[in-house]
């Protein structure tokens, strides 16, 4: 299967942040979204031994191998547009280091960013990129 899915928590002000900014930047249509709390993460997940309602981080979906957190991050900069596949260079900082200060936004995303009642509604034109 060739897809690229990002997982993401859909009630977390600051993910539904990141993939505005994801949705913008890719412009091949290489990338598809879905919710942690949707059907897709609840049928594609467990197959991959993931339980998506204990997961609090971002999950990359990729051809099917799975990437967590700053790796996840990471990879999916590369199939963004121009400059931004730059920042996968960070992948040379040692994964403890860099999971660390991902695990620490992750923790208090909630507290600095906010929640939503519900997972973000993808605009008509987004909606194509939308798994759920």
């Amino acid at each position: 299967m060739n897809e690229r899915i990002v997982f993401f928590d859909g009630v977390c002000n600051f993910c539904n942040y990141w993939v505005q900014f994801a949705l913008k930047r890719d412009k091949n249509n290489l990338l598809k979204f879905a919710p942690l709390q949707g059907k897709t993460a609840r049928l594609l997940l467990p197959q991959h031994g993931i339980n998506p309602d204990i997961i609090t981080s971002v999950i990359f979906y990729d051809n099917g191998k799975i990437y967590f957190e700053s790796s996840a991050a990471l990879r999916v900069s590369i199939y963004l547009r121009s400059f931004w596949k730059v920042l996968y260079i960070f992948n040379v900082i040692p994964l403890f280091i860099r999971d660390r200060i991902y695990k620490w936004i992750g923790r208090n995303r909630y507290k600095w960013f906010g929640k939503r009642e519900s997972c973000m509604i993808p605009t008509a034109e987004q909606r194509q990129k939308f798994l759920d």
